[in-house]
């Protein structure tokens, strides 16, 4: 029998938030609703409705904010659409619901709410950082009287998990933070940290959502492959994401017997840029045997990155040592975007002028030849390949991954 869980119904999901959300704690309250972006798979009109119908007679205002981190802004129908409001609906039941995007790049709208010490950073990372860094977040966090995150969690390469605090941080976080825990991950690496649970980073995350002064609750979900729920947990911040994660490490990990010399890491439409896209590396990297390819293929991807594809092309894709070794050359460049390199590029060595990487990361994407020659990946021709060529082909070392980015691969321990 099948240890995955079964994936709730509508009606179940319905009946569980019912259960789960207390009225109390709303009633008469000012609620802010956080949000991922279209990057995550989640049923959220089913979640936006149900917690919508549930509330709106006892919170005094309900309002949502999505939680981009430096994604790019969405707009009013976008979100819309997101959360399943039809045009009638926006103008009838959710008329006075408001409809608001992180802004991490524009200094009015953040808040400083505290500082992480020097000491602080140095003894969460193990000394890998020893930084002063602000705690800076979107500042219509503190305009309201409850906070209510709703978002998945799956097996993340810079925090282990994603979810709960995350939201806050990088969700709605100041760039400063932001740049300090993903550096801090790529420190850690790809392979150490994903689908780990307790990690610096996530104590980081923890430490600066302390900082917040308005009462926080979270309703995290762990997402099945056709977009269903296996569960909801609702609780603190802490509390819910920890039992959502225990979930996510059962579902969201997959595990293989021996590493795979060629992957075709496939992206979905909802990664229309390599800064997402990356993903299907970071799941796939630990199966991958040593010299081996995995092949991001997207044919509908042609963006590097909308806010930060300047700076990659100016860094390239490298391994974490080209970055640490050569650090007076790079450390003024923002640390997230050095950590999205190394994150893409994956494990491997530095020496000597001479970067080694461990596994060859291909493109197979709208982004031309020249383009990835410039920021050291490989390229193919996407009209070159035939996914369903790649198909069975386990036992010869060739893996097909069609819907990347979510689940992890993870070679089993011996």
């Amino acid at each position: 029998m099948s240890d995955t869980p079964s994936i709730l119904s509508d009606a179940e999901v319905r009946s569980q938030i019912d259960s789960l959300l207390p009225v109390e704690e709303f009633s008469n309250k000012s609620v802010l609703l956080v949000v991922p972006d279209a990057t995550r798979t989640a049923p959220l009109p089913l979640l936006f409705a149900t917690i919508h119908d549930k509330l709106a007679d006892v919170a005094s205002k309900i309002d949502v904010l999505v939680a981009l981190g430096t994604h790019p802004a969405m707009s009013d129908d976008q979100i819309r659409s997101l959360l399943g409001i039809t045009e009638g609906d926006a103008t009838g039941r959710y008329r006075d619901v408001g409809l608001f995007n992180h802004e991490w790049d524009n200094p009015q709208r953040l808040e400083t709410i505290g500082t992480l010490t020097a000491d602080e950073t140095s003894n969460i990372s193990g000394g890998l950082l020893s930084e002063e860094v602000p705690v800076a977040i979107n500042g219509r966090v503190n305009n309201y009287d409850r906070v209510l995150i709703v978002g998945p969690v799956f097996p993340h390469e810079v925090v282990g998990f994603s979810g709960g605090n995350k939201y806050f941080f990088p969700g709605l976080s100041g760039p400063e933070l932001l740049n300090f825990f993903h550096w801090l991950g790529a420190l850690i690496t790809n392979v150490g940290i994903i689908g780990v649970k307790d990690t610096p980073v996530r104590r980081v995350v923890d430490r600066a959502a302390q900082m917040i002064s308005t009462e926080k609750r979270c309703l995290a979900f762990v997402v099945a492959s056709n977009g269903g729920l296996h569960g909801l947990f609702y609780g603190s911040p802490e509390s819910a994401w920890e039992s959502a994660a225990e979930l996510s490490a059962r579902v969201h990990i997959k595990y293989f017997e021996k590493p795979f010399r060629q992957v075709l890491s496939c992206a979905p439409p909802m990664y229309d840029e390599l800064w997402v896209a990356g993903k299907c590396m970071y799941k796939l990297e630990p199966v991958v045997a040593d010299g081996g390819e995995l092949i991001i293929y997207a044919p509908h991807m042609s963006e590097i990155s909308v806010t930060h594809g300047p700076l990659i092309e100016q860094v390239g894709y490298h391994v974490r040592d080209y970055f640490t070794k050569q650090w007076d050359k790079f450390k003024d460049i923002p640390w997230g975007v050095l950590a999205h390199s190394t994150h893409v590029r994956g494990q491997g060595h530095y020496e000597d002028g001479i970067e080694s990487p461990r596994v060859q990361v291909t493109l197979a994407s709208g982004i031309p030849r020249e383009v990835c020659e410039r920021i050291n990946l490989g390229y193919r021709d996407p009209e070159s390949i035939d996914v369903e060529s790649f198909a069975d082909r386990d036992d010869e070392g060739i893996l097909l991954v069609r819907k990347a980015g979510e689940h992890l691969h993870r070679l089993r321990e011996s």
